[in-house]
């Protein structure tokens, strides 16, 4: 998928192109070696996280490196004033699900989803195993980064990190569909008051979404019931962003256009 994103073959390519978008592939904690190829850029913590059924999912270090990492990310595009946040991962519909649990005090049962199109008997497993998850820790759920090291992804806190990082350096920030929001969950945790710079993009078919969205006061441009991830519900979105802006600076006042009241 990694190499389909190089070569200009997924959605997001072609949605990034046709609105001019820069298009940023960062190597998060993919099980392979990109170290020879052009185009990614290698911030891997490690080769995949470990499974949360019987450790955490990363160290406490592993996850602050990672935060670390998406700062700097978004440190170093200080021209840039909108970013686009969305994501390709494995099984981060299971970590997503189990951080929007803890952080919005939700039954498991309320967040968990299908992900790629599982069947009832799939379906079924995934919710047995994340229940058998939650026992299996004695989490703080006030202790954030305690909660994002046992059951979150490298992806995740990289994201909760740049995120992080653009609120407070003014930036606009567009989150895609439910693993972003994840993340974006995870950066309000730490930093509250980033919901003043976040525009959520879409509501996608993964029901724990809604609900989530829901939790954060948030109001989606869109309703398609996406599932691609990738980030493609901010480049759809984002030509709205831009009509607004557009319109305000640009629409004619009824006084200035002479408009009787």
């Amino acid at each position: 998928m990694v190499l389909n994103f190089l070569k200009g073959g997924a959605a997001i390519n072609v949605f990034y192109k046709q609105n001019n978008i820069d298009l940023q592939i960062v190597d998060a904690g993919v099980d392979a070696d990109f170290s020879v190829i052009h185009g990614v850029i290698n911030r891997k913590i490690a080769k995949g996280t470990q499974n949360f059924l019987y450790s955490q999912a990363m160290t406490a270090e592993q996850c602050h490196t990672a935060i670390l990492y998406g700062r700097d990310l978004i440190d170093s595009e200080s021209e840039t004033s909108i970013f686009c946040f969305g994501e390709m991962g494995i099984g981060n519909t299971s970590s997503a699900s189990m951080l929007m649990s803890l952080f919005c005090d939700l039954p498991i049962e309320y967040c968990v989803g299908r992900g790629t199109g599982l069947s009832d008997e799939q379906f079924a497993h995934k919710l047995s195993v994340l229940i058998g998850s939650l026992g299996n820790h004695n989490v703080d759920k006030s202790d954030t980064i305690q909660v994002l090291s046992t059951f979150g992804g490298f992806e995740i806190a990289m994201m909760a990190g740049a995120m992080m990082a653009a609120a407070e350096n003014g930036k606009l920030i567009m989150v895609d569909g439910f693993i972003a929001t994840a993340a974006f969950l995870v950066a309000f945790k730490i930093v509250p008051e980033i919901l003043s710079n976040a525009i959520f993009s879409h509501v996608s078919d993964e029901q724990g979404h809604l609900k989530m969205l829901d939790f954060l006061g948030a109001e989606p441009l869109l309703k398609l019931d996406l599932r691609l991830g990738e980030g493609t519900g901010c480049a759809l979105a984002y030509p709205l962003v831009q009509a607004a802006v557009n319109f305000l600076n640009d629409m004619a006042s009824f006084e200035s256009a002479g408009v009787s009241k």
